[in-house]
């Protein structure tokens, strides 16, 4: 029995968020949920957290189409060669960490 206490220590919930909704908002979300079976604090929450994991996934996912795509994997597989104003800020850098 310890090995279930444990667990149920672990994965329990003690975070709460709160939320002021219209009467509609309510009534919409209430719907939503009792067809997918659940109630509304379970759907929040799934909806909430699924909404979370796309928004981080867009802002650290760079996804490009095309002619993007093929500039990009060119640029990184053949870069040009530096200009005299990147040698300059190389030398610069280089002084400055003494290398």
């Amino acid at each position: 029995m310890r090995h279930a206490a444990v667990i149920d220590r672990r994965s329990r919930k003690e975070e709460r968020l709160e939320a002021r909704v219209t009467a509609e908002q309510k009534k919409m979300i209430a719907r939503a949920a009792a067809l997918r079976g659940s109630s509304v604090t379970e759907f929040v929450v799934a909806s909430a957290q699924q909404a979370a994991a796309d928004t981080i996934k867009d802002s650290e996912v760079l996804t490009l189409h095309d002619e993007a795509r093929d500039v990009f994997v060119n640029a990184i597989l053949r870069p040009p060669a530096p200009n005299e104003a990147a040698r300059k800020a190389a030398r610069r850098y280089k002084e400055q960490i003494g290398r």
